[in-house]
């Protein structure tokens, strides 16, 4: 029994359950989202291959539908906040259903095209839009610095688990389908559309039942509402000791503004942030899961089964690591536990070439595949330990934006060191630029103060509110001298 407990509270479990109702149906949005996800990346490109879509047009429609993806992150993230976050986060499950519909409808090529720049269709099985970086906000903000890692941790290992069950159900599904008398191909790809409408449905329900506490003007209300309590607790005891009023101007309420405002103190830690995470982005897309697998394909020619099997490990190992990313956190600091996990995975990125054993090849792939997913939740406790929380949504989803678009542009590098018969080299230099990424964030960023903005909204004006009194205090003195 105590070793249950212990598990329950060093897994982090207890934290999850402790934050409440709104963190757990979180959670379950994005292992939901993932999961619809999983169904239709793994059968996308075959399905547009039924159809007899050219290449180009193949091509066509992955490259628009991250560019939608981008740009509604890039928007949709600025605004949330001011719209409200449970409005976007149900219109991103609305759109889910409505994508998912239009392709179990459709074969035209541009209908399909503008459901999914328009709507929510994932032509990776990543979760590039922006309802991911409204989430970590929401959650950073019902969390407190003590349970936000932990919190956060089991977001991103539900999330790793649904992309993998819904993988493993949507290559059942459509080889159950297929064997039934009357069923084509197409039918069955049709199928599994249905299916990804119908998880945007679950989606929105637990959308609806999230509270009022997830969003943004909640806690500014309740600031400012703090705030009012204060200034009038200081008139009243200015009133009862002399007439005149404390010198300054009165306590104001945040100004509302459409677009959320980014503040000098937060870009000039960010431009720095950004930057090494441009650089670990495009070293990952440089050498991406697929284009890993590819690698081992011509390399070794195993067969597609164990090729599925060694893919079908790594994201389980994946899922499993990232639950201790939170009891880490806890004991060596955000920072140290994004580098020291993340380091030898890009080691073993960079000797990925290196063996010419199968074993130690694949062993590589395991060590890289297993710590690789470690530091996101702690980089998302991270940002939102150094940003203001109503910055924090619009600062998350500019880094997604950022991290997104240097992904797209690693694929192109491998592109043509592969069609120079150097593919090798992709990985060497997707090595080190990760392990650069690793020392410097470490460098820059393992000293710095956290938590400095989770209090100082009220302490300022406690400050503020002792700093008239003292004014008064003085005032009233002298004149008494006189």
């Amino acid at each position: 029994m105590n070793a249950l407990k212990f598990v329950y509270h060093e897994s982090g479990l207890k934290y999850v359950r402790d934050t409440g109702r709104d963190a757990w149906l979180i959670i379950l949005l994005r292992c939901f989202r993932m999961l619809a996800y999983g169904t239709i990346s793994l059968i996308l490109a075959l399905f547009f291959s039924a159809l007899e879509f050219s290449d180009f047009r193949i091509g066509l429609f992955m490259t628009l539908t991250l560019l939608g993806d981008v740009i509604l992150s890039a928007g949709l993230t600025l605004i949330a906040d001011r719209v409200g976050r449970r409005k976007v986060l149900l219109g991103g499950s609305f759109l889910m259903v409505c994508s998912g519909a239009i392709f179990a409808l459709f074969e035209n090529f541009w209908i399909l095209l503008v459901a999914a720049v328009i709507g929510v269709i994932s032509a990776t099985g990543g979760d590039f839009g922006p309802f991911r970086a409204i989430e970590e906000s929401t959650l950073s903000s019902l969390t407190t610095p003590k349970t936000r890692a932990d919190v956060l941790a089991w977001y991103v290992t539900t999330a790793s688990v649904g992309s993998a069950v819904g993988s493993e159900l949507s290559g059942r599904l459509v080889s159950s389908l297929i064997a039934r008398e009357g069923w084509t191909t197409l039918d069955a790809y049709h199928a599994v559309f249905w299916v990804y409408s119908g998880i945007g449905v679950f989606n929105i329900l637990f959308t609806l039942l999230l509270s009022r506490k997830c969003e943004l003007s909640v806690q500014e209300e309740a600031e400012t509402e703090e705030s009012g309590t204060l200034l009038s607790n200081l008139e009243d005891r200015t009133e009862e000791g002399d007439e005149s009023r404390p010198a300054g101007p009165p306590l104001s309420k945040p100004k509302k503004v459409a677009f959320a405002q980014v503040s000098k103190e937060t870009l000039s830690v960010m431009y720095k942030l950004w930057f090494l995470l441009v650089v670990d982005s495009l070293a990952d897309g440089m050498v991406g899961y697929s284009l890993t697998v590819y690698y081992l394909d011509q390399k070794f020619s195993l067969s597609k089964s164990s090729l599925g099997d060694i893919v079908s490990i790594s994201y389980f190992l994946s899922s499993f690591s990232t639950i201790f990313a939170g009891p880490l956190a806890r004991r060596l600091g955000l920072i140290n536990t994004m580098v020291f996990t993340h380091l030898p995975s890009s080691a073993a990125v960079l000797l990925f070439p290196a063996p010419s054993s199968v074993i130690i090849t694949v062993a590589l792939f395991f060590l890289r595949t297993g710590l690789n997913n470690m530091d996101q939740a702690p980089r998302s406790a991270f940002l939102a330990a150094v940003v203001k929380e109503d910055e924090r949504t619009a600062v998350m989803g500019i880094t997604s934006t950022l991290r997104t678009l240097a992904a797209t542009a690693g694929p192109t590098v491998t592109g043509v060191l592969a069609g120079q018969d150097r593919f090798w080299i992709a990985f060497v230099a997707a090595g080190t630029l990760r392990i650069a990424y690793d020392l410097g964030l470490w460098a820059m960023f393992v000293n710095m103060k956290l938590y400095q903005h989770e209090k100082t909204d009220v302490e300022e004006r406690y400050e503020e509110v002792d700093t008239r009194e003292e004014i008064s205090s003085s005032d009233s003195e002298g004149r008494a001298r006189n």
